[in-house]
């Protein structure tokens, strides 16, 4: 294990790290728990907080408290946290380095190496953003692939004969679906689709319209203004949804959440599964419609798959199941957890990269077309930014491939040459993600060839080349949206604020952090208290219930009874002050 790669799964919510030993992969735990909240923050003496302790704290310090930074990756951004902003690599780097840390604890030795996954449709911007957080994470980033495709490979692991098989992969936020063929200890991933905007916390936003309508209607008041009611809200449709895939109907009971003329309002609704699931058909329906474009992509028919395979929490939801059987003709299977899998496929890809005795080679896509814009025909006229296609979407990577253009007046000195993602026949309509021009081309009558090279390699970076074919002058970029890389000294100075953050952390986690949940319980004890002066009757009880367990679990120095207490109050305070 001399050249050990890890696995991270780096959520939007929950990341995860893993490692395959014995020939199968294994989740590490980290804080004693296998998914690390993806939550960073700053306690009061300024001691780095990553996963549960800064997810407990957020309801008491937002303002120092970073969370769902995954969202942010491959934006020009800086996200506040305590009397400084950083950007989302620098966010991301400290939770890799504390699963990092995990993996080291676990393996006893040394980690410099990882396969990090990411969602099938981030864009070159955030794939790049994610490696860059690798970097200042102290990582080599040897591969990162597409979470599919990791979980892919996490189900498949012991595959005997060939097939065809379509990932359908829903969790909070985002959508991916693909479809993989197996054979020969081949992995290769045929085609991709998706939506990065889509996910569980829609099905969300739909319960808690329904209730917001359900209180105009039946008490003629609107909740939307009163942040504390609508955090309370949320949480309630939340638990629903839960409630609702393994039960036909769920109640939300919220009492006193609101004021109305001087008399309280309460919340008392009962939600039916078939009610919820009208609501959420809709996008269910895309996914639908995603699955047979992946399909049409990959040139198969339904018939032609052979197993299904769910990921992302939101598959827990019976609806989805029973519109993949009905459409496709079969059963998914999900017997993997579909939190976990992620993380278990990327361990196995990293197993066959260090060499070890995994049945695996993965073969992956491109989700997106890259390309170049011309003068050309489009619609039966000549048009200056017709869209000329180089890689082509579900184009098996690495890949390179070239063009020649001309040029268009004698004499012609210098070119721009602007690169494109999307799959519109008007490069405006695409997604401008760089440009370059070149300078100093021949003097020499128009139609001098300028051959433009687009080489996207495993990771999903894509470098373009224009070379004046006559002299062989040329410019060269790896795409580099202006709104994600760093350069070098911007890489430094991250360097430099991260270790201002981690040069003071423990090599023995285990009695700070018993100090820090102490304090931690102490502040939310005193915080909790100043809540009850002004809470109605049934917060103020629940406010000393869980108050008392925190004190009574304190005091019996049980850390795991503490852990809960100190979540379960957190969690009470969150939503009664958000």
């Amino acid at each position: 294990m001399s050249d050990i790669i890890i696995g991270i799964d780096l959520g939007t919510t929950n990341s995860e790290v893993a490692v395959v030993q014995a020939g199968r992969p294994h989740i590490i735990e980290v804080d004693g728990a296998e998914i690390l909240p993806s939550v960073v923050g700053l306690a009061d003496d300024g001691t780095l907080l990553v996963g549960r302790s800064a997810r407990n704290q957020y309801a008491l310090y937002p303002d120092r408290t970073v969370r769902s930074v995954k969202r942010r990756m491959g934006e020009d951004v800086r996200l506040p946290m305590g009397d400084q902003d950083y950007t989302p690599q620098e966010i991301s780097a400290l939770i890799l380095r504390r699963l990092k840390k995990a993996a080291e604890d676990y393996l006893g030795q040394p980690v410099a190496k990882a396969v990090i996954t990411v969602p099938a449709y981030f864009s070159d911007a955030q794939r790049q953003a994610t490696r860059e957080a690798g970097g200042l994470a102290d990582l080599d980033v040897v591969r990162i692939i597409n979470e599919p495709t990791a979980a892919a490979l996490a189900y498949e692991v012991d595959h005997k004969e060939p097939k065809n098989i379509l990932v359908y992969d829903l969790g909070g936020g985002t959508f991916d679906v693909s479809v993989v063929r197996l054979s020969q200890d081949v992995t290769e991933v045929l085609a991709s689709h998706g939506n990065n905007h889509l996910g569980g916390d829609d099905f969300d936003a739909k319960l808690v319209e329904h209730v917001t309508t359900h209180l105009k209607e039946q008490a003629g008041i609107d909740p939307s203004d009163d942040r504390s009611a609508m955090a309370r809200i949320v949480r309630a449709c939340e638990t629903a949804k839960i409630t609702l895939s393994d039960a036909p109907f769920s109640r939300i009971e919220e009492e006193y959440l609101l004021e109305k003329d001087g008399e309280p309002v309460h919340l008392s609704l009962e939600l039916e599964r078939i009610e919820y699931e009208d609501m959420i058909t809709g996008y269910i329906d895309e996914t639908l419609e995603a699955a047979h474009t992946a399909l049409k992509g990959a040139g198969l028919a339904a018939t032609d798959i052979r197993e299904i395979l769910l990921v992302g929490g939101a598959t827990r939801t019976p609806l989805i199941r029973q519109r993949l059987e009905r459409e496709l003709g079969m059963q998914p299977r999900s017997e993997l957890d579909p939190d976990l899998c992620v993380a278990a496929g990327a361990a196995i890809q990293a197993a066959v990269i260090s060499g070890q005795q995994v049945a695996r080679v993965l073969v992956d896509v491109t989700p997106y077309t890259f390309g170049t814009s011309a003068w050309a025909e489009l619609n039966g006229e000549p048009y200056p930014y017709t869209f000329i296609p180089l890689i082509r979407k579900n184009t098996p990577i690495p890949v390179t491939k070239s063009e020649a253009f001309d040029t268009m007046h004698d004499g012609q000195r210098a070119i721009e040459v602007q690169i494109y993602q999307g799959e519109d026949p008007d490069a405006l309509n695409n997604t401008k993600i760089g440009s370059f021009r070149i300078e100093g081309l021949s003097d020499v009558p128009a139609g001098n060839v300028i051959v433009t090279t687009f080489a996207l390699d495993v990771n999903g970076i894509l470098n373009v080349t224009s070379r004046e074919k006559r002299t062989g002058l040329e410019k060269q970029i790896t795409i580099d949206n202006a709104t994600a890389r760093f350069e070098q000294q911007e890489l430094e100075a991250a360097r430099k604020r991260l270790s201002v953050l981690t040069e003071d952390e423990p090599q023995d986690e285990d009695a700070p952090s018993e100090r820090r949940e102490t304090v931690q319980a102490q502040a939310l004890i005193e915080k909790a208290e100043r809540l009850m002066e002004n809470a109605n009757a049934e917060d103020k009880e629940d406010l000393v219930n869980l108050v008392e367990a925190v004190r009574d679990a304190l005091a019996d120095g049980d850390a795991d009874a503490t852990e809960r207490a100190v979540t379960e109050l957190s969690d009470l305070i969150y939503y009664l002050e958000s």
